[in-house]
């Protein structure tokens, strides 16, 4: 029932990047939530025992899941990585492809060392016993727990840096990955309980399992898909707040061109002046370079002024705060960015 519940909840999120980030050319969190919902399907019973059955009977369908789940981590940490501008040595390398590859290597070899059967849906309590299976998915688990780890010291830093609504998907980014953290030592301590015969220690430590698996994948899956959403939404409030500037410095910017005519006037930048952003700054560009230029006369008014430090600081991510400050440095400006 969890592993049905936990593929639902992945699909769902792949579903909601492909919608919300299918503008973004960085494709490492969509690839993630893609690979790791595949991992999450091949582990509910039905499924993984048809797959399973397609491919020998022999539970080779555990070694595509495991794979599957460990190249999908290996994506959603470098996703999260790309994604802020911290990147310490040690993340690195417990994120790059090396430490994929040499784990992916290790796995491979000690599952052919298992003997394996026919096929089981309770792959680690049929064969966990047996110390190829225990190495097997303590090499997997403890490679889930470093990328996993790292993923949790990059989650604090975007928590801490974060301002308002960016806190809260890094703080169930956060969440997630301290509980992925503490699931992958209660899989390693129940593989070494298991293999050394303390069956009452596993079955113990075994009880945290099905709460850590679902609330690691519930935190993860809402704070990559807030993540989303809250990007989403200030890229749309942006895109607004830019048309409404477009349109309050067309009089302006008309005004301009007349007495001195610009790079928009031409037909090789027509195509350009489509896209909003490119709109603005060429409307603020013609607007200052019309505004400095001794051969023509072209004067703006206080309020003028002020709209156009607005837009300036709109462009520079500095909303709100050139404005109070537009009529004494207009000139500075003027100087500074005329001939952008």
């Amino acid at each position: 029932m969890i592993q049905a519940l936990v593929a639902v909840l992945m699909w769902v999120l792949v579903v909601s990047l492909l919608i919300l980030r299918r503008r973004r050319t960085e494709r490492s969190i969509t690839y993630a939530a893609l690979t790791i919902s595949v991992a999450m399907t091949l582990n509910v019973d039905a499924i993984y025992s048809t797959v399973d059955t397609a491919l020998g009977a022999t539970n080779m369908a555990t070694l595509v899941a495991d794979g599957a789940l460990m190249i999908g981590l290996f994506f959603l940490g470098r996703g999260i990585m790309k994604a802020g501008g911290y990147r310490p040595r040690l993340v690195r390398v417990a994120l790059g492809l090396p430490a994929l590859l040499l784990s992916l290597v290790g796995v491979g070899f000690a599952f052919l060392l298992i003997d394996r059967g026919a096929t089981t849906t309770t792959f680690m309590s049929d064969l966990g016993a047996q110390p190829a299976a225990a190495t097997y998915s303590m090499i997997g688990f403890t490679y889930c727990g470093i990328v996993v780890a790292a993923m949790l010291i990059l989650a604090g830093r975007q928590y801490r840096l974060g301002d308002g609504a960016q806190r809260i998907p890094a703080g169930l980014l956060l969440l997630g990955s301290a509980f992925g953290v503490a699931l992958c030592l209660v899989v390693l301590i129940m593989d070494v309980a298991h293999v050394v015969g303390n069956l009452d220690l596993m079955d113990a430590v075994a009880a945290a399992y099905g709460p850590l698996y679902l609330l690691t994948f519930v935190f993860l899956c809402t704070g990559l898909a807030g993540q989303s959403a809250v990007r989403y939404m200030r890229d749309r409030s942006r895109g607004v707040r830019t048309g409404a500037l477009v349109n309050e410095l067309e009089p302006i910017w008309r005004r301009a061109t007349l007495v001195r005519p610009g790079l928009s006037q031409t037909h090789s930048s027509a195509t350009n002046m489509e896209e909003p952003e490119t709109r603005l700054h060429r409307e603020i560009v013609e607007i200052r370079d019309a505004m400095i230029d001794p051969r023509v006369s072209f004067e703006v008014t206080g309020h003028e002024r002020a709209l156009l430090g607005r837009a300036e600081d709109h462009l520079l991510g500095l909303d709100g705060r050139g404005a109070q400050a537009a009529d004494s440095s207009s000139t500075r400006r003027g100087s500074e960015r005329g001939h952008v």
